[in-house]
């Protein structure tokens, strides 16, 4: 299949691009300096469209706006639906946009984050993720199948490195606040993509999560691999996080890597984070 893509050197697109290309698919990238964000791209002869592209400010998806929140709403949630409907226009027949796990940052702690449940969002980011879903979804119908992925944090070896900052501080003698987040390796993320872009039910939101992680146990191993003897942070609290269920990805046969494979990832991107930049 002949599949655009827009985001594909980013933090995640990068890992759908390496998925789709695995699966011998024909990858059109959607880049600058060619295209940007709003432009309206002649997308015939693809089967299909999968949107990762998001403009935001360096290092932050939460806050992404700056100072200049209209800016970011015309390039994200504008930009974003002037793609949709170029793709339905061109007669692209499968649409997945990425998403975020930020739609439901407004739900209770300690909540249980199932694939319907409809976002709650407390942040602008939140917020433009969750219209592009919904404008999406009303968009679908015969011959136009559309849907959204909702991963939580992404990580993985490879530039650019998310955790390079904590990870270069942590060598340097620094040792880093408490912290537990929700994560999911991206290859796994490129893995959920394949599997529903060649569902033939496809349809709504699907959650991508994997590891519960701690701060503290990531940089255990880190300074397993490196011998570093920086202080390691307390265990955070991790009874209020709101964990996602991902059922439809697994009726679809998904099985993320687990502990697995972040151990076997670590090397590589301790390797890149002391190197980033």
């Amino acid at each position: 299949m002949r599949i655009a893509l827009t985001g594909g050197s980013g933090l995640v697109g990068r890992w759908i691009r390496q998925a789709a290309e695995q699966a011998g698919h024909q990858v059109v990238a959607l880049s600058r300096p060619g295209w940007t964000l709003g432009d309206t791209p002649d997308l015939r002869g693809c089967g299909a469209l999968i949107h990762a592209a998001f403009q935001h400010v360096p290092g932050r998806y939460r806050g992404g706006e700056g100072d200049d929140p209209k800016a970011f709403i015309r390039a994200n949630l504008d930009g974003s639906l002037r793609l949709f409907q170029a793709a339905r226009d061109a007669g692209v027949g499968r649409v997945i946009f990425l998403s975020s796990r930020a739609v439901h940052d407004g739900q209770p702690p300690g909540t249980t984050l199932s694939d319907d449940l409809s976002p709650l969002p407390t942040t602008l980011y939140g917020n433009v993720k969750a219209d592009a879903e919904a404008a999406l979804a009303a968009m679908a119908g015969a011959g136009f199948r559309t849907a959204s992925l909702r991963p939580t944090g992404v990580y993985g070896p490879g530039q650019p490195q998310k955790w390079a900052g904590l990870i270069a501080g942590f060598l340097a003698g620094e040792t880093p606040a408490p912290a537990v987040a929700t994560e999911v390796h991206g290859a796994d993320l490129g893995a959920a993509a394949m599997l529903v872009l060649n569902d033939p039910a496809m349809s709504g939101s699907y959650n991508v999560s994997d590891l519960v992680l701690d701060r503290r146990d990531l940089l255990q191993e880190v300074a397993r691999l490196t011998g570093c003897r920086t202080a390691l942070p307390n265990r955070a609290d991790a009874s209020g996080l709101r964990i996602a269920d991902c059922l439809k990805l697994g009726n679809l046969g998904w099985k993320p890597g687990g502990g697995g494979i972040l151990l076997a990832s670590l090397p590589q991107i301790v390797r890149d984070a002391t190197h980033q930049g």
